[in-house]
């Protein structure tokens, strides 16, 4: 990945034009951390997905945090 991209390039569908850069390597390393995904397979997303995601994991991180126990344990 380049460290700074030009107004108007685009990554995985979405315009990054405004978008800092320092936010999508944020993104892109929180997703990989907990989901193991693939660089490339994150950078394929769209800005609204990856912050979906972002979302959805700190929810599922905030939930297990407050638990006593492993909620997924059968």
């Amino acid at each position: 990945m380049r460290a700074s991209l030009p107004a108007g390039d685009r990554c995985g569908g979405g315009a990054l034009s405004g978008y800092p850069i320092d936010r999508i390597y944020e993104e892109v390393a929180f997703i990989a951390y907990y989901m193991h995904w693939a660089h490339d397979d994150i950078m394929a997303m769209d800005h609204r997905e990856r912050r979906r995601w972002c979302d959805e994991i700190s929810r599922i991180h905030r939930k297990v945090s407050k638990e006593p126990k492993n909620i997924f344990a059968t």
